[in-house]
């Protein structure tokens, strides 16, 4: 479907000379001077030799030839480099094959703007004339053209131009041009161009026309409107006669009264072109355009050393010029940030309304409106903005309808913008209807367009998007009060609302009473009384509240024979609501005591399996105590055993003392990683560790300038070492904390701090970094204590038109493979292989794309494509929202009895919730209250609870020492 227009190269701003000069700016300022003058010398050339051909003398100390060097690179300073002259016959085999390919391509889809452009590069490089200008006619239909491809084409065109005819048709071209974007350089060649036809009938009233319009479009353009009016003055200096030199004196006293850069410059230009004294009139209007121009290079200079787009930039500038209030600078500004950013709706639209509300002149508002749907095709409020801004403004019916056609082949991508757009256009039909009439052609032109509506809603659009975009059937019920209220057609009306109720509707109350009222202020009691009798049976959300309505239209209208059916009707049906919910939730409380004791089962089994593993830990001290027979010095760490010291996560080892971290774990049963040192040996570095290992405890002062590192190989042997230069990139490293268990076993992640805060931050950019096969995970430090809701997810979760959601990928494919899959439909500006916490890949990609268009583009493409095998799906970034868990709280039944829920921690139903009370210990609970609607759930006794023998406290005592 459609795409938009690619990004225009940013407008170069020329530097001021009253203004600050950047750094490496100093040569582009004299270029651009230097092309002014070029310019304005060819423009005063031509003059020269179109009104007196008999002139040939060159510019005291410019060779005629040097004129022409200079005309040339004036005309074509903008332009692509010419042809190039392939040298082998397989090159241009190898651009013929290609150019067949993209002409197969746009024959497929003409909206894809990449392969317009590719096309015409080929074409031109080939010599096809023909054929480029064919490929640059269909895409200037269809898009807006950058200054670039203008100047670019128009090149070409001026070059082949030969007789009047071709100078008319470079003419329409120029017209053309100057209308897609405000581009200084073109209105400059369009002058330069129009003075080369002064000769001929009409010449000279045609060349100041387009720099009197060129002036009104762009001559308040700061930093590049002094070339146009420069290139005027010099055009009507070289006409020699003595009307023309009150014209020149216009131009300068009309420029002067401007704020543009470089005023100071033109002033004492002024001064020494003038034989009288300048007017003190002229002066003032020139001491006040100084002081406007000092407000605004605060925004100029913002632009100058901003990089492109420089949307904040223009915005700030809007804004400024938006409170000044003068139409002509808010227009030019507005022109200048779209140059830049032209794929960004939100500025058109803002744009158009203000033209809509301030301007109002009919050809200025209709040609933005156009060009806003040009640009940003996929955009449905651009669309109906335009229609609102066509029938606004008077434009024929068969006009307005075509351009409705334009926007359902603009492809939106989403069902919604389907239904506003028809929503819009059916709006438009239904104010051209006079209902005064019982029948008329538009009435005719309403109802087929309805009938359309719901069919491409059916067809087109559901077909696309499984969803027709219209649950609630609104443009249906917009139908249904047209004809109740307007045509006085209530049985068309009724049998639209039986259409409504068989989609799905039925069974909710704001439905049937929004038929109710219909009936209520167009129909009769009969009907009324008949869409509340089925209401009560259908509704299921909140049938009480039909229930009310019905009772109420009896208590007020009905008869008694009337107010018993509704009665009965009523009781009935809430009585049977009430039992379908207390069997709702009576099944929600038998699945909440399933999940209870089942999280008791898994709580059981991982208890007996930790005693059993205590046991044979027991067994293996026990041996290898005895083998070493030295109880007493073993017995005096029974004090402090690591199984029960309490975990401090941040405490970091010596360095150098992994082997015997690594002896240590003999004490718990398990082989060492490495070879065993003898008894005795690792007798001492246990001992050792025990004494010198540091308890380092965590300084939530630091958190700023700490990151937290986690999913990192359990294998790293010496984590600090590993990482210390990884993140000694981003800044100096103050400590690097890794994290051991008690057994010296590296748990994956550490702490690093930093010396200061910059450097923390710019090391969450080392975020999913490949460190030994797994992506490193790297966090701010937060303690989720005090601040529990907080996430760090650095992926957005919400809708992202211009990223696609790829799944179904083959493990294989590699960013490289589907990088050049992707690029085929667009400017790919990052692609993510989704991976588990091995570094493994899960078959899933995020592509994000310059724009949203060439997204909508790729998903059309690229969905159901094969891939090694892989059937893949293509559709656009739009995560399921997380489902929050439920506040532990009970839900009361409609009943009033209170049904007991799963009542889990603050993280959720988690797989660590273990009862730290020992398991000898615990006694049954209470019986619950038992539900009013049944049985109350049984707490589970567990065996060895029920047969638990009394125990005194010294018992207890022996229990909790026990190892």
């Amino acid at each position: 479907m459609a795409t938009a227009a690619a990004t225009s190269t940013s407008e170069t701003e020329a530097e001021p000379k009253a203004g600050p000069t950047a750094e490496g700016e100093e040569d582009d300022v004299k270029t651009a001077r230097t092309r002014r003058k070029v310019l304005s010398r060819a423009v005063a050339a031509a003059t020269y030799k179109a009104v007196e051909p008999g002139w040939d003398q060159p510019e005291e100390g410019v060779s005629e030839s040097d004129g022409d060097e200079e005309y040339a690179m004036a005309s074509s300073a903008e332009s692509s480099p010419g042809e190039y002259e392939w040298e082998y016959d397989e090159e241009e085999e190898k651009n013929q094959l290609e150019i067949e390919r993209l002409e197969e391509q746009l024959s497929i889809n003409v909206y894809d703007y990449n392969c317009h452009v590719d096309l015409i590069r080929l074409l031109r490089l080939e010599g096809e004339l023909t054929k480029v200008r064919m490929a640059r006619q269909k895409m200037s239909e269809i898009f807006p053209l950058t200054e670039e491809l203008w100047l670019e084409w128009l090149h070409d065109e001026v070059s082949m131009a030969l007789d009047g005819l071709d100078r008319e048709h470079v003419y329409d071209l120029f017209e053309k041009a100057v209308k897609d974007y405000i581009c200084p350089n073109i209105w400059l060649e369009y002058g330069q161009y129009s003075v080369g036809g002064i000769g001929q009938k009409g010449g000279l009233e045609k060349v100041r026309s387009v720099f009197e319009r060129a002036l009104s479009s762009v001559g308040l353009h700061m930093t590049k409107g002094l070339a146009i009016w420069e290139a005027y003055r010099e055009f009507e200096s070289a006409i020699v006669e003595a009307a023309r030199l009150e014209k020149v004196h216009s131009l300068f006293r009309r420029q002067l009264a401007i704020p543009l850069y470089d005023m100071e410059a033109t002033f004492a230009e002024y001064e020494e072109w003038s034989e009288d004294p300048i007017p003190e009139s002229v002066i003032q209007n020139y001491n006040k355009a100084l002081q406007q121009l000092e407000s605004y290079k605060p925004y100029e200079e913002a632009l100058l050393q901003a990089e492109a787009p420089r949307l904040a930039e223009y915005q700030a500038y809007i804004d400024f010029e938006m409170k000044i209030g003068d139409p002509a600078r808010v227009q030019l500004i507005f022109e200048r940030a779209l140059v830049e950013n032209c794929l960004v709706p939100d500025l058109w639209i803002r744009y158009s309304q203000y033209l809509d509300r301030q301007l109002k002149v009919k050809d200025l508002v209709l040609s933005v409106h156009n060009r806003a749907v040009r640009n940003c095709p996929w955009t449905v409020a651009l669309w109906s903005r335009y229609l609102l801004a066509m029938e606004r403004h008077g434009v024929d019916h068969r006009v307005i309808s075509v351009t409705f056609e334009k926007a359902l082949s603009a492809g939106f991508i989403q069902a919604t913008d389907y239904v506003e757009i028809w929503q819009a256009y059916l709006d438009y039909l239904r104010r051209r209807v006079d209902f005064k009439q019982d029948s008329s052609k538009e009435l005719e032109e309403l109802r087929s367009a309805f009938t359309r509506a719901l069919e491409y809603l059916k067809q087109e659009v559901e077909e696309r998007f499984n969803e027709s975009g219209d649950p609630s059937c609104m443009i249906m019920q917009n139908w249904a009060r047209i004809e109740a209220r307007l045509c006085n057609n209530m049985q068309k009306a009724r049998e639209l609302w039986d259409s409504i109720m068989t989609k799905g509707n039925a069974k909710y109350a704001n439905m049937w009473l929004e038929y109710y009222n219909l009936e209520r202020a167009h129909g009769d009691t009969q009907h009324c009384r008949k869409a509340l009798h089925r209401a009560v049976q259908c509704t299921s959300d909140y049938p009480e509240h039909v229930c009310e309505v019905l009772l109420t239209m009896e208590r007020t209208e009905g008869t008694l024979e009337d107010w018993d059916i509704a009665v009965q009707k009523t009781e009935t049906r809430l009585a049977r609501v009430n039992e379908q919910r207390i069997k709702a939730a009576e099944k929600e409380a038998a699945l909440a005591q399933q999940e209870e004791e089942k999280a008791e089962q898994r709580k059981r089994a991982r208890a007996e399996k930790k005693v059993l593993k205590k046991k044979k830990k027991t067994r293996g001290a026990d041996k290898r105590r005895a083998e070493e027979d030295d109880e007493k010095e073993w017995g005096d760490d029974e004090e402090e055993q690591p199984s029960k010291r309490r975990k401090v996560e941040n405490s970091t080892p010596p360095a150098g003392e992994a082997q015997g971290l690594e002896a240590e774990t003999g004490l718990f049963g398990k082989s060492a990683p490495v070879d065993v040192d003898p008894p005795s040996k690792q007798k001492e570095r246990a001992a050792a560790l025990k004494r010198d290992v540091p308890r380092v405890p965590h300084d939530s002062s630091k958190d700023s300038i700490t990151v937290f590192v986690s999913n990192l190989p359990y294998s790293m042997g010496e984590p600090a070492v590993t990482l210390r230069p990884l993140f000694e990139a981003c800044g100096e490293v103050a400590e690097i904390r890794p994290i051991f268990s008690n057994r010296g076993d590296f748990r994956g992640y550490c702490y690093v701090e930093f010396k200061e805060e910059k450097s923390a931050l710019q090391a969450l950019q080392l975020d999913r970094k490949t460190v030994e096969g797994r992506p490193m995970f790297v966090s701010p430090c937060v303690d989720k204590s005090k601040n529990p809701d907080f996430k760090v997810f650095r992926y957005s979760t919400a809708l992202e038109k211009h990223k696609l959601f790829v799944s179904g990928l083959p493990f294989s494919c590699t960013k490289e493979e589907l990088e050049e899959i992707c690029k085929a439909h667009g400017t790919v500006k990052d692609i993510r292989l989704v991976t588990n916490r091995a570094g493994k890949p899960k078959g899933l990609a995020y592509v994000e794309y310059e724009n949203e268009s060439q997204a909508s583009q790729a998903v059309l493409k690229m969905d159901g494509m094969t891939i090694k095998d892989n059937v893949i799906k293509v559709a656009i970034s739009n995560p399921p929202q997380r489902k929050v868990p439920e506040k532990p709280e009970a839900r009361k039944a409609p009943g009033g009895a209170m049904v007991p829920r799963q009542i889990y921690g603050a993280r959720g139903k988690g797989r660590t919730q273990l009862s730290l009370l020992p398991r000898a210990l615990q006694r049954p609970s209470e019986t619950a209250a038992q539900a009013e609607n049944g049985p109350a759930p049984q707490p589970v006794v567990t065996a060895s609870a029920a047969e638990a023998p009394k125990m005194s406290n010294a018992d207890f005592a022996k229990l909790l020492l026990r190892k």
